[in-house]
């Protein structure tokens, strides 16, 4: 007897940081924290499907990109709310209050978003199999034991 699958979305997956793969293991091994070393340990696999982690060597130095993109969009987002709740103007500094705001924004999520990135960075590259039970998760050649997590 197998049990239901859970039935996440691509981006529920992404923003809760599941595994692409299966949906349903988690991929960091601890509960998101201000301690940024504990906050990006992964595991090594999936604990429910096997999938690998870490790909290859340097895998995740893409997600530098990644989450540039979603701090931009993020500061965009908030550009924009700003701009329709409070509106800007140069002669009572409201846009350098906007931009006080939003570092402090980007400070205060920036452990939420380092995980993310990294979540979404894998999901790219990993793709969901509704049937992983019946197969092995891809074999890849690229992985060195000696180099996991040497960065």
């Amino acid at each position: 007897m197998t049990e239901a699958t859970p039935h996440r979305s691509y981006i529920a997956t992404v923003i809760n940081c599941y595994c692409p793969r299966c949906r349903r293991g988690k991929l960091f091994q601890h509960p998101l924290s201000l301690r940024f070393k504990r906050n990006l340990e992964m595991y090594e696999k999936c604990p429910v499907c096997g999938q690998p982690t870490d790909i290859e060597v340097g895998f995740y130095y893409g997600t530098s990109y990644v989450s540039y993109l979603v701090a931009v969009a993020i500061s965009g987002a908030s550009l924009l709310l700003w701009w329709l709740i409070i509106c800007f103007s140069f002669s009572d500094n409201r846009f350098f209050w906007w931009m006080g705001f939003n570092a402090v924004l980007l400070i205060a999520l920036q452990p939420w978003l380092m995980r993310v990135s990294r979540s979404l960075w894998i999901s790219f590259f990993v793709k969901y199999d509704p049937d992983w039970p019946n197969h092995k998760p891809d074999n890849y050649e690229r992985i060195i034991e000696g180099q996991m997590n040497n960065w």
